[in-house]
């Protein structure tokens, strides 16, 4: 189905003014200036997104998914994360729990508003496509079968985010990120590392024990909370001074050269994936090690993969570099800064690509074609957004007003 500045967002010598641990610490990382780069990344993750929903799609190929271990999920959890530490911790340092712990409330619940009307167009757009080419396989393969059998007490199960169809899973893991975000805040403002620590210590557990929540008719989430909390954490803690104490680590030649021997092995095995017949290059040892990679439970090594694509982003992506004011990127940028309406947008167009594809033609020039017309409509939404705010703000005597910070739903 989102939210990598940090590690992934923040280098040295482009750093704020050094954090430290308390409300003061806070209220320096709160104050620092918005980092471009951080829209950047999170319109890029929303088109690589988009391409990987629409199913038999070979421009999916240029995603990051078939080159390593991680994909662009851990990117918008991680800029979630730190987003909403960024807007919140600001409210909370400045208005206190309450209020804060309220403004994280009422925008959790402005998500789960918006996850359930994008359900109910999803489920329109499924079954009137499956019924009306009489065509089953859309219901199935989108995982809405049930819905139209029992649309009674599938819409209820919708209603309590145990029934998700396919694609929509980021939504309903953000809401019960945000749900319980307030208190972790509060203690990530005043003992980072204990937060940071209490996170690692519930992800183990989660492996442990198997926790996990149940998904209706059957099974359990496709991104387990109990789990993924830990990048969403981690991003928190690192927009409010860990990326500050990690800089020495992520500017050290051997952080960077590990990097990029982890990444280098990462693709290696993933070439493996696609051409078993290298597959016996692989060590049995080694294999029985690594598999299965459980994105569901957040895997270390996808954990790992990610950190180390942050590592070299920090590296080769300053926040002063120039590029990121090129008009070339103002599309990822623009499509960042409005991520939740880009996200719904991106589900929907997702699968209309998908009937393209399997009414039409699934040619490859047909592939590339719905791919391009997806992320255009991406980016018009997005620019269209941007002017109005821009209008509104001009119209209200206030100025320009700022553009939303991710899915929390503040300013940046």
């Amino acid at each position: 189905m989102d939210q990598p500045r940090s590690a992934l967002t923040q280098s040295a010598d482009a750093a704020a003014p050094p954090l430290r641990d308390g409300a003061h610490g806070a209220s320096a990382a709160v104050a620092a200036k918005r980092d471009v780069r951080l829209d950047l990344f999170r319109g890029l993750a929303l088109w690589l997104i988009f391409l990987d929903h629409i199913p038999s799609n070979a421009v999916s190929w240029v995603t990051i998914r078939n080159y390593g271990f991680s994909d662009a999920t851990e990117i918008f959890v991680f800029i979630s994360g730190y987003t909403a530490a960024f807007v919140y911790g600001r409210a909370m340092h400045e208005r206190g729990f309450v209020l804060a712990t309220a403004r994280v409330l009422r925008r959790a619940w402005q998500i789960y508003a918006a996850h359930i009307f994008l359900f109910m167009i999803y489920m329109a757009e499924i079954a009137y496509v499956a019924g009306s080419f009489d065509n089953p396989l859309y219901a199935e393969e989108m995982g809405i079968l049930d819905f139209l059998k029992q649309p009674d007490v599938t819409l209820v199960q919708a209603l309590l985010l145990k029934f998700k169809p396919a694609g929509m899973d980021i939504l309903p893991l953000y809401i019960i990120l945000l749900v319980g975000f307030p208190p972790l805040l509060w203690l990530l403002q005043r003992l980072p590392v204990v937060a940071l620590a209490a996170s690692v210590t519930l992800y183990a557990l989660s492996w442990q024990f198997d926790w996990n929540m149940p998904a209706y008719p059957s099974g359990e989430w496709v991104f387990n909370p109990f789990a993924w909390q830990l990048i969403f954490v981690f991003g928190a803690w690192c927009a409010l001074g860990g990326s500050e104490r990690l800089a020495p680590l992520v500017r050290s030649p051997a952080t960077q050269g590990l990097a990029v021997a982890y990444l280098l092995f990462a693709f290696l095995i993933t070439l493996t994936w696609y051409f078993p017949r290298y597959g016996h290059y692989v060590p049995r040892w080694l294999a029985d090690f690594m598999y299965p990679i459980d994105k569901m439970n957040l895997d270390p090594l996808r954990f790992a993969h990610f950190l180390a694509l942050a590592v070299l982003t920090v590296r080769f992506i300053p926040r002063d570099w120039p590029p990121l004011k090129s008009e070339l990127l103002r599309p990822l940028v623009l499509c960042g800064q409005h991520s939740l309406e880009i996200f719904c947008l991106g589900v929907f167009l997702a699968f209309a690509g998908h009937f393209f594809l399997v009414e039409v033609s699934d040619r490859l020039t047909a592939q590339v074609l719905v791919s391009a017309l997806g992320i255009a409509a991406m980016i018009a939404t997005a620019w269209l957004l941007s002017w109005y705010k821009r209008a509104e703000g001009r119209a209200s005597g206030s100025g320009p007003k700022q553009p939303d910070a991710d899915l929390a739903g503040g300013e940046a």
